[in-house]
């Protein structure tokens, strides 16, 4: 079983890192915010799967009606766990055109009080990842030259997301149900993009 997981888990590595190749190839800076999502005390043991599923889908069905938020976004990944302590939480990475947003620490905030106060009526609880444990640490805006950083990406953050934990501390929850998503990347005619001199990969 471990093997298999694994398997699956270099596997969804290895697709997100293309994802992300992908949306530098339109997007000569990516802005990676990261807020992580999760309810009170309070609420948390009494929140079941299916509302807080319902709470993060109707965050993201909402990125093009509040662009206050959500205006250059591109692309997210995201990774539900579950815990005895926190319940369900949310684990996502937001995916900006850096162009247009050049502060992770205010936009992981933004994120976090809309989650906080607008999707879950003040049930919920967020913590900015971009201002504390991950500051300096693959997050933030990465220019496409930047091979540094987005090896610090690569290796301390991307795994985590994409770490295959279907096992008992991960959800109460169908095995039908997904416990990690991302995004799906537009084709852009933005000027913003970058300037190819190779085909695409298709």
């Amino acid at each position: 079983m471990l093997n298999s997981n694994n398997k699956k888990t270099n596997h969804r590595l290895d697709s997100t890192k293309k994802y992300i190749d992908d949306l530098s190839s339109n997007y000569s800076k990516l802005n990676f915010v990261k807020p992580d999502l999760s309810y009170t005390k309070e609420y948390s043991q009494n929140v079941t799967l299916e509302q807080a599923n319902k709470d993060f889908k109707k965050l993201l069905n909402n990125t093009r009606s509040k662009p206050t938020v959500f205006n250059g976004l591109v692309g997210y990944i995201v990774k539900r766990e579950y815990t005895e302590e926190k319940g369900v939480h949310f684990h996502p990475m937001f995916i900006y055109d850096g162009q247009k947003v050049r502060e992770d620490i205010t936009k992981a905030d933004q994120i976090g009080e809309y989650w906080k106060k607008d999707i879950t009526k003040g049930k919920g609880l967020f913590h900015n990842c971009s201002k504390n444990e991950y500051k300096n640490k693959g997050i933030g805006i990465i220019d496409h030259r930047d091979k540094e950083k987005r090896k610090i990406l690569d290796e301390n953050v991307l795994p985590y997301l994409c770490k295959d934990e279907q096992n008992e501390n991960t959800l109460k929850t169908n095995s039908k149900d997904r416990t990690f998503t991302r995004g799906i990347v537009k084709k852009t005619k933005s000027n913003a993009g970058r300037p190819r001199s190779v085909s695409n990969n298709k």
